[in-house]
């Protein structure tokens, strides 16, 4: 657990598992921070080296006040690989950071072992739901102060599209561990605008079927947040994809259903190991 100096940032990082081990680059969605894959990384760090880290706008990473984009997040992955000496890893991507997942993918195609793309969508017109989520990030760039962006009324209409009734009413671990993280390393106002913008200009529609990684799409099949039918656009246009649909999940799936979450990718990466390999010196 550490800072680096990566492009104009300060990131925070993590490490799991065993050094020596094939490496899984974790990258979390729109404002969440590294805590949010508590329910994955025990499970993958008995078999990978795990690393997970804050996106820039996230956490304990810098907050710079300026708009961001999926390519330069994207890069930002990539100097953290440098860092880190790893050549090439398993990239693992959730919502936003599926988005960058995609985007490293179709940038970096060499550095990656496979690819795991959850809850995310390709962006751009073709995309479903598009309109609804341009209008969502439309109200995100219109907040003002954290407290209006953290309102009772805002905070219950999350917690809906991530979770089940059921699981709210008994959560498990995980949404412990990141709601504590949330509280402790806040997301702020900047950050929160960055990444919107991110979100808002991603779209890899027409370059989805340049990517060359094996490729696992999963997803809750009730999210309300990306509509599932994204996922089928992902599995149909990327080369070889596999698809998993969650029954009855929602956008928060990773956390309330950890188990077959974790089942799925760790087949999906036990299928698609391969020997561990440095990074060439400069």
């Amino acid at each position: 657990m550490t800072n680096a100096k990566i492009n104009d940032i300060e990131m925070y990082y993590e490490e799991h598992g065993d050094p020596a081990a094939e490496p899984v680059l974790l990258i979390m969605g729109f404002t969440s921070n590294a805590a949010a894959w508590a329910p994955q990384i025990p499970a993958l760090a008995e078999r990978y080296h795990v690393i997970a880290f804050d996106n820039r706008g996230s956490g304990r990473t810098t907050q710079p006040d300026a708009p961001y984009t999926v390519p330069q997040m994207a890069a930002d992955a990539a100097a953290l690989l440098d860092h880190l000496g790893i050549a090439s890893a398993h990239v693992v991507g959730a919502s936003m950071g599926g988005m960058i997942a995609q985007e490293f993918a179709l940038r970096y195609p060499r550095r990656v072992r496979s690819l795991v793309l959850a809850c995310t969508t390709p962006g751009g017109p073709h995309s479903a739901g598009h309109d609804a989520l341009m209008a969502a990030t439309d109200e995100g760039l219109a907040l003002d102060t954290m407290e209006s962006a953290m309102s009772p009324e805002r905070v219950k209409e999350m917690l809906e599209q991530l979770f089940t009734p059921e699981y709210i009413a008994n959560p498990g671990p995980g949404f412990g561990q990141m709601i504590a993280s949330t509280v402790q390393f806040p997301p702020t106002v900047a950050g929160l605008k960055g990444q919107t913008l991110a979100i808002r200009a991603h779209d890899t529609y027409d370059r989805l079927p340049r990517i060359v990684a094996p490729t696992l799409v999963i997803a809750g099949d009730a999210d309300p947040l990306i509509d599932p039918e994204n996922s089928r656009i992902l599995a149909a246009r990327i080369p070889g994809a596999e698809l998993v649909l969650l029954p009855g999940q929602r956008h928060g799936f990773t956390a309330e259903k950890p188990e077959e979450t974790n089942r799925a990718i760790l087949d999906f990466l036990g299928r698609h190991a391969r020997p561990s390999e440095a990074l060439a010196p400069a």
